[in-house]
């Protein structure tokens, strides 16, 4: 029997996602509760419509002009995507037949074995470092930080090219002891190609609404580009000035 991916949606122009043009899958259901999460109508895989590996190929076959012409591929996003290794492997190793670049978007909140066998199909692993220090990991996400500690180190063990995305939230991740602590952890890691900081943006505030929820980030403001770049500057250079 054919495996099935929980899809909450696609998007199929994507450019921030990982080099080129990209087709982006946005699979449904996380273990994590971010509180500045903007998916989240995707931390549960109700409502999922279901997609085999096949069916998401022929999709992207479409874009293969835009794709191919711009150096871009698929990438896998979530809500969690590794949660549903089977389905991605599945569907990585269909485009790795195609010659499609792949790049999954993760936490790195996975059991480590259960995902060993995608990423010998994956191309690029866009990580997600929510904080390096456990303490406010877990206030902030809800979860501990051993195991994307365990991933990340396995993702350097085998050479595995990755992109960090370091969320800057005021208040949350902006500290320069945070960004210090961010710093020191990743300056070991070889494989580590690019360091790209993301702005705290409000823009999935209307999903917890539609919820019914409360935004817990309510009154939080976006940081300034010059926040941004400094945050930058101290998590590719280790320099605060």
């Amino acid at each position: 029997m054919e495996i099935k991916g929980r899809v909450h949606s696609f998007e199929t122009f994507g450019t921030v996602d990982g080099p080129g043009i990209r087709f982006i899958v946005f699979l449904k259901g996380c273990p994590l509760r971010c509180k500045y999460c903007h998916n989240r109508d995707a931390w549960s895989s109700e409502g999922a419509k279901l997609y085999t590996a096949e069916e998401i190929v022929s999709e992207v076959k479409k874009y293969r002009n835009f794709i191919d012409s711009s150096g871009g591929g698929i990438t896998v996003s979530g809500g969690e995507p590794l949660i549903q290794p089977e389905f991605v492997g599945e569907l990585f190793k269909k485009c790795r037949e195609q010659g499609i670049h792949t790049a999954v978007d993760t936490s790195g909140y996975v059991n480590l074995e259960d995902v060993k066998e995608v990423l010998e199909y994956t191309d690029l692993v866009l990580l997600d470092l929510k904080q390096a220090n456990a303490e406010k990991h877990k206030e902030l996400t809800g979860v501990e930080n051993g195991r994307i500690r365990q991933f990340t180190q396995y993702l350097a063990d085998i050479n595995k090219p990755v992109w960090i995305r370091y969320v800057l939230v005021p208040g949350y991740t902006d500290a320069e002891e945070d960004l210090m602590a961010a710093y020191n952890y990743l300056r070991s890691f070889k494989n580590i190609e690019k360091i790209e900081v993301l702005p705290y943006h409000t823009m999935g505030k209307e999903k917890w609404e539609k919820l019914c929820l409360d935004y817990p980030l309510e009154g939080v403001p976006t940081p300034s580009k010059e926040e941004v770049e400094k945050a930058k500057n101290i998590l590719t250079t280790g320099r605060k000035g």
